[in-house]
């Protein structure tokens, strides 16, 4: 089963990726995840991308799909993407590439999270320096005031993560990647699920779905 989520930043998705890849056995993708490897390695494409991340713009489809496709020829389980694609162009690429390996995307689905809802977690998240692990001052914090619980290392905020930042990275969603949700409503395996639930909640509603 191939498998896309879509949402505003900060909806939730990578949460929900890892439980779902978990269950179904099939592989999360993760974009941010990819160009954080390739930012903190400082790879030719890392010191590309981060211009892009800081400023909170999209990276071009040109590079994602390049990274993409290098990362993926190989893998034969299912795959779970997570905040991919991000435009039209991205997704169209995207099919484009399932169909040179006789596949498809079986499921599309969209965590609709208010914007207001949106703003507040992610100026909230706060990641550690070491290890990578991600807390939210208002829905679980670390024990320690910007502290790493598991490593013991001072926290820090997120370039993207930033209040100016983060506005401007829901306005690009909202001009580049919204009208992915009527391309795939055209395709007949579009879903919507509520991702101002908790975690939990929202993990149900969408594995409901999917069975469907």
């Amino acid at each position: 089963m191939n498998i896309i989520l879509l949402g505003y930043p900060g909806s939730g998705k990578g949460t929900q990726a890892k439980v779902l890849s978990q269950k179904l056995g099939i592989f999360h993708v993760s974009t941010g995840d990819i160009f954080r490897e390739e930012l903190a390695k400082k790879t030719p494409l890392g010191q590309e991308v981060v211009g892009y991340l800081s400023a909170g713009r999209l990276v071009p489809d040109r590079l994602v799909l390049e990274v993409l496709k290098s990362r993926l020829s190989a893998e034969t389980r299912g795959l779970l993407f997570d905040g991919f694609p991000r435009t039209v162009d991205q997704a169209e690429g995207l099919d484009n590439w399932f169909a040179g390996r006789s596949q498809s995307i079986d499921a599309v689905v969209f965590l609709n999270v208010a914007e207001g809802e949106v703003i507040k977690r992610l100026c909230a998240r706060r990641t550690c320096s070491a290890c990578g692990k991600i807390y939210n001052t208002i829905s679980s914090p670390p024990a320690k005031e910007n502290v790493c619980d598991a490593c013991g290392k001072p926290l820090t905020i997120r370039e993207d993560d930033k209040p100016e930042v983060v506005t401007r990275r829901i306005q690009v969603y909202k001009d580049q990647t919204e009208p992915l949700l009527a391309y795939y409503r055209s395709n007949g395996n579009f879903y919507e699920a509520d991702g101002g639930l908790t975690p939990e909640a929202v993990a149900e509603k969408v594995a409901a779905l999917l069975k469907r």
